[in-house]
């Protein structure tokens, strides 16, 4: 993969209907392809409080994500994965999740302690990510928006009930 330069992209928030929609496999790395991850990981590194983004978190329904394990404390590169895909899970944990696309919300869900991911990398081949805590936390917060899932969808109906004004409020400001 040659370098490409990023571009710094808006962040979609609640509301956007890119949000809510399946991203499709990246079928074979093409320049389009590079762009958007240099693009991907450029939005992501200019956010302090950013731990990961997936493609359609920026309007690109491809299957990417993006992971810097800086953030949380872990010395290592950031991931860019193709296709993930959860393939084991252990143990459970409770924390606080928020999301880049739900500014201001935060809610405690409980989500498999310990994960491994199977995906492509920007080269084309295969890898796998043994994570876990946060970082585990973050690659199925991220594989759940590839599939059109956001953290809240994980909470009971009374617990998003109780967040109403605030998404209504988040989807007013993504369609003005």
């Amino acid at each position: 993969m040659k370098k490409v330069k990023g571009r710094i992209r808006p962040v979609l928030v609640y509301g956007s209907e890119a949000l809510r929609k399946k991203a499709a496999p990246v079928e074979k790395v093409t320049p389009e392809t590079e762009q958007l991850i240099a693009d991907l990981l450029a939005t992501l590194m200019a956010r302090e409080d950013g731990l990961a983004l997936a493609a359609n978190q920026i309007g690109e329904l491809h299957a990417v994500i993006a992971v810097n394990p800086r953030t949380i404390g872990v010395d290592q590169d950031p991931l860019i994965l193709l296709n993930p895909e959860v393939v084991e899970c252990k143990g459970e944990v409770e924390r606080s999740e928020g999301c880049l696309s739900l500014p201001g919300i935060s809610e405690v869900l409980k989500r498999p302690a310990k994960v491994r991911v199977l995906a492509v990398n920007p080269r084309g081949r295969p890898v796998k990510v043994d994570a876990e805590g946060t970082l585990a936390r973050a690659l199925l917060h991220e594989v759940d928006h590839l599939n059109g899932v956001l953290f809240i969808d994980h909470l009971s109906p009374s617990r998003r009930k109780l967040l109403k004004a605030a998404l209504a409020e988040l989807e007013k400001q993504s369609c003005a």
